[in-house]
């Protein structure tokens, strides 16, 4: 933890000043703004402090998530079986995260399709998230040096109506018989429809989102499914970038430090209600 130099000698700077513009009488500074300064300074510095380790080379552990090992497994599948991946990116707008995280895994899943030569089929409902997927899909083809399979149809748009566009792809289930489908990104009543027939036709499926309310069906009718933060966590694991890795294992120590934070204030607050301490914790964190 302490082998950055760079970073403590920086950090420790940062902090004697503050400390010397603190007792000088902090002129501009509102005292109730304190605790949020320096839970913003902590929460940079922890993010900033794990990205320059992963550029360092450091080695840290991060659980394993089943349904991203098995995204290759389900890309094997199909070039095994001879059969097309069905990429579903969700029913949202780009203006959606869980859209722009769903494209982002598109680019992973495109270069394996590309280095096994699978063919790769993604349904839209949208007129901007086609593009994007168009982009992502040939530069991800292009990386893995095969160009001249790509076709701009891989990425072909079907309808902006919800159901009109599920059974849409539903069609395209039955009569192409994919050997794997995989659902990353927005989804409303139409994740059931879509799993139940992918299941029916036999069809390895991964789902990911952030949509509380369709988990369950997907957790039902898939084969794996990326539950909130694992699906946002999927561009890191799966492209191994040392800045994503980086910044993964920050979040995660900073939901540590939150979480034991929340703990001592319950506590010093429970002490507080039975009168073992007259110093009330909420009072401090409390923002005016």
């Amino acid at each position: 933890m302490l082998k950055d130099r760079q970073f403590w000698i920086v950090a420790s700077g940062l902090a004697l000043a503050f400390i010397v513009f603190w007792l000088a009488g902090h002129p501009g500074f509102r005292d109730e703004r304190v605790v949020m300064f320096l839970a913003i300074t902590i929460m940079a510095g922890t993010l900033i402090y794990f990205i320059r380790l992963a550029h360092r080379g450091g080695d840290f552990y991060l659980r394993s998530i089943p349904g991203l090992k098995a995204v290759e497994e389900a890309v094997g599948r199909s070039t095994e079986m001879g059969k097309p991946v069905l990429y579903v990116p969700g029913i949202m707008d780009m203006d959606q995260v869980e859209t722009v995280a769903g494209v982002i895994i598109l680019g992973h899943v495109a270069k394996m399709t590309a280095r096994y030569e699978t063919s790769l089929n993604v349904p839209v409902s949208r007129s901007i998230v086609m593009k994007a997927g168009r982009e992502i899909v040939r530069e991800s083809y292009t990386m893995e040096g095969r160009p001249d399979i790509f076709q701009d149809d891989m990425v072909h748009y079907l309808t902006d109506d919800q159901f009109a566009y599920a059974a849409g792809v539903n069609g395209i289930m039955v009569r192409e018989k994919p050997a794997a489908c995989l659902y990353m990104g927005k989804f409303y009543a139409e994740s059931l429809i879509l799993a139940e027939t992918g299941n029916s036709i036999g069809a390895i499926q991964i789902a990911g989102t952030a949509s509380q309310a369709q988990i369950p069906f997907f957790v039902t009718a898939c084969d794996y499914t990326l539950i909130g933060e694992e699906f946002f966590a999927a561009s890191a694991y799966l492209s191994q970038k040392p800045e994503l890795l980086g910044g993964l294992k920050g979040q995660d120590m900073l939901k540590a430090f939150v979480t034991a934070a929340i703990l001592l204030a319950l506590s010093l607050r429970v002490f507080n209600d039975l009168g073992w301490i007259g110093w009330n914790v909420i009072d401090f964190l409390t923002v005016q």
